[in-house]
């Protein structure tokens, strides 16, 4: 049984996500490294899992015409995001109260002071 590791990348389909694993190639004439990435659709198999999970698949039978994976484990979840909820929240990013920017002070330095009388 083949397995890969990548980052689930789509969640829209009902029963289906969409995988992406990243690997490197060896360029032969240029003797260079650079990076592939292909799409699998895997089978869930009842793991709750979101977009930009780590996870692993492995190969199985035939499951549709694209879908030949199953989600075997979740090795990092996705850091998630909250959402703003309130409608108080929501308008107050959209309409920001605009402040004046701090002016600076002068500094205080080697600046010829004009406030003192000069010796000579």
């Amino acid at each position: 049984m083949r397995k890969k590791k990548g980052t689930i990348t789509s969640t829209k389909m009902t029963g289906t996500v969409t995988v992406t694993v990243d690997s490197l190639a060896f360029h032969p004439k240029y003797k260079k490294r650079f990076k592939v990435s292909k799409k699998f659709l895997a089978d869930p198999a009842g793991h709750q899992v979101h977009e930009g999970d780590l996870v692993v698949i492995g190969e199985c039978r035939p499951l549709s015409k694209r879908k030949h994976f199953k989600v075997l484990e979740i090795v990092k979840k996705a850091v998630e995001v909250e959402e703003v909820t309130t409608e108080a929240e929501v308008e107050k990013v959209i309409h920001r109260e605009k402040v004046a920017p701090p002016v600076p002070e002068k500094k205080k330095g080697n600046a010829p002071e004009e406030s003192s009388p000069k010796q000579s």
